[in-house]
Order: C-alpha cells, then structure tokens, then sequence
C-alpha cells in the first residue's frame, strides 16, 4: 500500500465514522469522556510505558531538557489529562443550539442549527496531552478527529488514543471506532496527501510554531484555521494610570514569555514617556528584560537607569515583526493613540493588544481601530485564552477573519445548516 492509499484509508474511515458519530445523544458522548477519564487514570502504566520509549528516544536523538519537559507524562500530567476530560464532559453540548430563527411571509419557517464540522485534522507538536485534550473536544462537539502528533511522542499519543476509543466502544454499543485516529507514520509526506482528500477532511487545526503552521497551509488543499504568530502590543495612552500600567506591561510580557499572548512590543506616548519608561525600565530589568527600543525610548531609559540594571539594545525593522517568545521587549515612543493603532495594525499579527489609559474615547477609538482577534482596554493581553474567556477547554487561537477568531472552544468547532418547514410552498 502506497503512501497516498493509507491516507486515503484513513481519511474514508474518518468520514464513515463522522456520520455515525453525529447520531450519538449528548448523554451518550458526556457517558464516554467520563469512562475515558477513568480509563486514562486506570491506564496509567500503560501510557507511562509507552511514555518512557518515547523520552528514551528522545534523549537518544538529543532532545533539549525543555523539549523532554514537555514530552513527560507523570503521574499529575496523566491526572490532568483525565480531569480535562470531565470538565469537557461537564460543557454544554455546542451542537443543535437554534442559532435563528424566522418565518417567511409565505409561511416557510427556517431554522438556523449548529452542527458539527465533520472531520477534523490536528497536527501539533511534542505534548502528548493534546491528544487526550483535542480528541475530548472534538468528541463533545461531534466531530471525528485525525491527530498528527510529533515523531517524538508516537508511542504516547497511540496509548492515549487507543485507550480512549477501547473505553468509548465499552460505554457505548454504536461508538465508531475510527472517530479518534493517529497518523500511524512519521513521514511528512503523508500531511501533504491527507491534507489533498478534500472529498473526506473537512478542516485541519496546526497547533505549533510559526514554522509548521506556514508548512501546513502552504500545502493543505482543505481550510485551515490557525494563528501564525503572536506579535502582541501594549500602549500606554498620555491618560494611563502609571502604576496599572506597570503591573499591566510585567503580566503580559513576563507572566509566561514563551506563549503566543504575551506581549513582544511596548508603545508608550510622548507625553509621558519620560515619567513612564525608567521605572517601566528599571522592574523589567529586575526580571532581566532585554529592551529593543527605539532612539527616543533608549535615550530615556540609558539617561535614567544604571547600565549595570538593563541590557537595551536599538531596535531593528525586524524586530518590530517579531515573536521572541522569550524575555526581550520591543519599546517605541509614539505620538498619540493614532501614531499606536498605525503601529499595531502595520506590525502586529492580529492576535492580542491592549491600551492602558482613563480615556474612554481613545480606548474606544483603539478598540474600533486596532484589526486584531482580541483588543483590551486596561488589561493584560495575556487573558486571550478559552479557560479565561469561560470557554472551558480550548483546541487553539485563530487569527483569521473568517469562520473562528480568538479563542476557540467546543462553539468553534461547529458550523450550521439551515432547516426549512413547509406546508407545500413552491417559489414563484
């Protein structure tokens, strides 16, 4: 069998199985994330095996520290793989919600449903625990998954998988046993021939860097829905309240610096960035922030602040595009909220920016003008997430303007169709 003809095998069963999947009853599906949260619990021994083959690879091939954090999955890692799938299990179920509704003046009544998407593609990198995690939520909202997880966790995510489905066929009699499938191979060619069967796959998700989200939808003939990067803004308006927007600025860039909502650029304006930026300056380098400024900010900052508290650095054209991911911060003094929205809406990626100010017309005016998933005023960008948003779980961040945007939960990871009733109306 070639390549292209197990993909195609895969993708068919996927299908099959979407059409079984729907008819199951919101009782039915919470009855299998349950059992499947005790199973993994249960199953501990058999995922940790697996587990232990995938970190020895690992560590043969050279795998950084990090990257084998991230692989592990010990005892409380397992426990809250388990414990995410009872709090999806405890969601309201997305699918059949009445969307709208209306009646024509010919009497057709029309009914606007939510549905599922049908079969779902998930590529991501490293963690296993995303395949318990998105396999939950596309269960819950009745879509059939097909889960491409890193080489380097092949062992985990099968485990994780297979005991999943076992335990679901358990709980229910008509549970389709390829409604959670892994890419049973490393090769990367076999994303580009699933990601062509647009007669069978529906949607694909990449969850990862920038790197692998563009490999993706280069070659994907099927939607994509994804964020490329997270380049995200704070500006401190003439009218901020100083101290809020310290404690702002320190959340969203050094609460969790390698995450795609945490902040890489602070805008600051004129009016005040002399009485803002040294002490701005001085609590970054306490958690050795590395500044990229303009010559207007690092002006300020180095006339101000002991060389020995700071690293400050001028910044390049390129760095105004970037997601460091890391402790280093963009800083520009920038004149007015326009000079700000011009800033963000020219270099930013679409996904998360804040303005820190009293005003409430600027605030407003930058909330209208700003072209991202997700605007704050006086708050850190880093609540872009579904868990903070109330959405209870999250499968990713989208940045595009159609179909999902910000955070998505199980509501995202439907569609709808309209329902038509008559009594024999014909169009004239």
């Amino acid at each position: 069998m070639t390549l292209r003809d197990e993909m195609i095998q895969l993708a068919r069963q996927a299908k099959a199985a979407s059409r079984e999947l729907a008819r199951l009853t919101t009782t039915e599906k919470n009855g299998c994330l349950l059992a499947m949260a005790d199973a993994l619990e249960q199953d501990r021994a058999v995922i940790q095996a697996a587990n232990a083959l995938d970190m020895a690879a690992g560590r043969e091939a050279g795998l950084s520290g990090a990257m084998l954090d991230r692989l592990l999955l010990d005892d409380k890692r397992v426990a809250a793989m388990a414990r995410g799938l009872r709090e999806v299990a405890a969601l309201p179920d997305p699918v059949g919600r009445l969307l709208d509704e209306r009646v024509r003046p010919n009497g057709l009544r029309l009914r606007k449903v939510s549905v599922p998407i049908g079969v779902i593609v998930i590529i991501y990198e490293s963690r296993p625990n995303v395949t318990a995690d998105a396999a939950s939520l596309c269960l819950k909202s009745g879509n059939v998954v097909i889960l491409r997880g890193g080489r380097e966790a092949m062992n985990s995510n099968r485990a994780i998988a297979q005991i999943m489905v076992e335990t679901a066929a358990r709980e229910v009699g008509n549970f389709p046993q390829h409604a959670i499938q892994v890419v049973p191979t490393t090769d990367r060619d076999a994303i580009k021939e699933l990601l062509s069967l647009t007669e069978y796959v529906d949607l694909c998700m990449p969850r990862g860097g920038e790197g692998l989200i563009r490999a993706v939808s280069e070659c994907s003939k099927v939607p994509v829905i994804k964020h490329y990067k997270g380049v995200c803004h704070v500006y401190v308006d003439a009218d901020a309240d100083l101290a809020m927007a310290e404690n702002i600025v320190m959340n969203a860039k050094c609460q969790r610096p390698a995450v795609c909502n945490a902040a890489e650029t602070l805008l600051v304006d004129r009016t005040i960035a002399d009485r803002f930026l040294p002490a701005m300056a001085v609590r970054l380098g306490e958690k050795n922030v590395e500044l990229r400024a303009d010559p207007a900010a690092k002006a300020i900052v180095q006339a101000t602040v002991p060389h020995t508290q700071l690293t400050v650095k001028e910044a390049t054209e390129r760095d105004w595009f970037t997601e460091y991911n890391d402790y280093i911060l963009n800083v520009r003094v920038v004149d007015g909220v326009r000079a700000a929205i011009e800033h963000i809406n020219h270099y930013g990626s679409a996904h998360s920016d804040s303005i820190v100010t009293r005003n409430e017309s600027r605030a407003r005016q930058f909330q209208a003008e700003v072209d991202s998933a997700a605007v704050y005023w006086n708050a850190s960008t880093r609540f872009t997430d579904g868990g903070e948003y109330g959405m209870g779980a999250e499968i990713g961040i989208s940045t595009d303007k159609l179909g999902a945007r910000g955070p998505m939960g199980l509501e995202e990871l439907t569609t709808y169709k309209w329902l038509g009733d008559g009594t024999g109306q014909v169009r004239g």
